[in-house]
């Protein structure tokens, strides 16, 4: 795994860290190596603590690289940025997010995906900022927009490209807590450990009854977007 992700293991608790020194952008190196992690806490069977870096949970999906790509180098970093989402949304064991900051698209994305977000007071800025910079809203995104965030923030968030402080962010439906930063760790592994304790076959049994129907339709959305232009 890349140096950008480093995968710790605590007893049933598994704490994948971004870091790439920087804004934790999502190029392919990145995904690939939140791929492997993820494969990792899998077959460990733990707990996923996901987190960021000191400000920034992730600034999304990397420009640079999506101005330069070809079609196909596009449509598969959006696959990668997208499967990484469902994988998490639909992860056999409890996923926790430990937001140290900022979450542009695509860290936003993970954040309405996982199953305990924990953001940071401060001057951050949560929330999906697509229509701000010019991009249509992916197909897979608005998915799980619609699935997390109250119906007047998915509006203005989606529409409108309304950034959310993390306070509003708890409102909003993109965290579900709110902690000061020098207590976020502390937060976050309180919140791993304690869903560590819970059923596991329980867990997983429920979440699919529970998303089957937001699942089934962010395939079907992945699937759309990452066929080339003028396939059926």
């Amino acid at each position: 795994m890349a140096d950008l992700v480093t995968y710790e293991r605590d007893g049933p608790v598994s704490t994948v860290t971004m870091d790439d020194g920087k804004v934790n952008v999502f190029g392919f190196d990145m995904l690939r190596a939140l791929h492997e992690a993820f494969d990792a806490a899998e077959h460990d069977e733990t707990v996923v603590l996901l987190a960021g870096r000191p400000g920034y949970f992730s600034a999304g999906f990397d420009l640079k690289v999506l101005r330069d790509a070809t079609p196909d180098d596009t449509r598969e970093l959006l696959r990668l940025g997208a499967t990484l989402a469902e994988r998490i949304l639909t992860f056999p064991t409890p996923v926790v997010v430990a937001c140290p900051g900022h979450a542009f698209p695509a860290g936003a994305f993970l954040l309405m995906a996982a199953d305990e977000r924990i953001g940071v007071s401060g001057p951050f800025k949560l929330g999906l900022n697509e229509v701000r910079i010019g991009l249509t809203l992916p197909w897979f995104a608005i998915v799980l927009a619609r699935h997390r965030l109250t119906p007047s923030a998915f509006d203005h968030a989606t529409v409108t490209r309304t950034m959310f402080d993390p306070e509003e962010a708890v409102t909003a439906g993109l965290l579900d807590t709110v902690v000061a930063p020098e207590d976020l760790e502390a937060a976050a592994g309180t919140a791993a450990a304690d869903l560590a304790t819970i059923d596991r076959r329980a867990h997983a049994g429920t979440k699919r009854r529970v998303r089957q129907s937001v699942v089934e339709e962010l395939r079907a959305a992945i699937d759309s977007e990452s066929a080339p232009r003028g396939s059926s």
